[in-house]
């Protein structure tokens, strides 16, 4: 059975074939800068050379096209029809309040997602076009979405609501939300295999790092509380998004550089964080590797990245009250040994002891980074959010 799993950008989509009898991944790429000149996708299949089709497409169900067309190549396809696929599961950044699980697609529930797009602007736009797409090019293919805001619907009114004015909730459903619920869902399973424990024996906070990141608190194998919030630009500080920091400087910026709401939002999105402070690049591997050739600025950034996770580690200890497991996922959390590290050092004061050479050994691996002695477990458990949508997928088109 061929799942096709496909996650939207705001201005790419990735995608996976996966075999689920085996779970091998069959095939998968990036169509990167969907709406721009110079639009490209990268096919990859295992073993074989990379792929990479130059052509501009305007919207994200354009891209889907040609995507499915490279699936069925006759020289770089997967498949030999798209009769070889059974479904389609869709990675859906925002649900808002009502969609709180995955669901089978319907016309009723895309135009839920289309409430949504003032919420989301960046991401729900390009799920409802993919899969709007996907309706006319395989109009009978089950498709199921799965929400990264749905594993977050578990934290109390108290934990999510904002401290302005009741009505901008009634009125816009301004609240926190949480982002990579998806991963955490996953990585929380995964954590439970892997350390031998049961949801209930576990009090962890997960650290999601990558380009975009945020943090977990996880209770009984449910989400207490998240990093992110209203917006994806919530939380620590990341690659490029500034994370948390006082409203008025955002105000006092666009006052004294007269900067419009769209030109902040980008300036927050894109050009703070590390990249910010370092000055070096929007990719954490470029700022790692000047950090280590000595750029003082480069490893202030990481410093401060480090200060910040390990900042909301301590605070999620009130709503774990207390905690035994630390956990490091995402493209960063499972291969930058420096970061890990940091965070940890920060946490001595809570009885955190990790093996240096555990730590450094580790890359992309499941681990137990921690020491006998230490009073809570660190571990790097990898996450595989298509994985997760692909089983989703399953369950709710075939009750598999």
């Amino acid at each position: 059975m061929n799942i096709l799993v496909i996650n939207c950008g705001s201005s790419s989509l990735k995608y996976q074939l996966i075999d689920m009898d085996t779970t091998d991944v069959l095939a998968k790429g990036n169509y990167e800068m969907i709406g721009s000149e110079g639009s490209f996708l990268t096919h990859k299949r295992p073993g074989k050379d990379n792929i990479e089709v130059k052509q501009d497409v305007k919207d994200h169900g354009e891209a889907i096209k040609i995507i499915l067309d490279e699936l069925v190549d006759k020289d770089n396809g997967v498949v030999s029809s798209l009769d070889e696929i059974s479904a389609i599961g869709h990675r859906v950044v925002h649900g808002g309040t009502t969609m709180t699980k995955s669901e089978l697609v319907t016309p009723e529930m895309v135009d839920k997602l289309v409430e949504l797009i003032p919420i989301d602007p960046l991401h729900n736009p390009g799920a409802v076009a993919t899969i709007q797409a996907c309706q006319k090019l395989m109009p009978e293919k089950p498709m199921a979405a799965v929400f990264d805001t749905s594993f977050h619907q578990t934290i109390p009114e108290e934990r999510y609501l904002y401290p302005i004015p009741y009505e901008y909730y009634e009125k816009y459903g301004i609240r926190k939300y949480g982002f990579h619920g998806t991963s955490f869902r996953f990585v929380t399973e995964e954590a439970e295999k892997f350390l031998g424990k049961s949801a209930e024996e576990l009090k962890m906070v997960i650290c999601h790092l990558g380009q975009g990141a945020s943090l977990c608190a996880v209770k009984d194998g449910k989400s207490a509380d998240t990093s992110m919030g209203y917006t994806s630009v919530a939380g620590i500080e990341m690659v490029a998004r500034s994370g948390d920091l006082d409203p008025s400087v955002v105000t006092h910026i666009m006052d004294i550089e007269k900067k419009t709401p769209a030109e902040m939002d980008a300036l927050l999105n894109k050009k703070s964080g590390m990249y910010g402070i370092s000055g070096v690049s929007d990719d954490f591997r470029f700022i790692e590797t000047a950090a280590r050739e000595g750029n003082e600025r480069a490893m202030l950034a990481i410093k401060m990245y480090a200060y910040n996770i390990a900042q909301y580690v301590a605070k999620y200890c009130v709503a774990l009250q207390g905690m035994n497991t630390l956990v490091f996922t995402g493209g960063i959390g499972e291969h930058q040994s420096i970061v890990r590290k940091l965070v940890c050092e920060n946490l001595k004061f809570m009885g955190i002891e990790i093996d240096e050479q555990a730590n450094i050994d580790c890359f992309g691996d499941e681990a137990i980074l921690s020491t006998a002695d230490s009073k809570i477990t660190v571990a790097v458990v990898p996450t595989n959010e298509e994985l997760m949508i692909a089983k989703d997928t399953v369950k709710l088109a075939f009750n598999k």
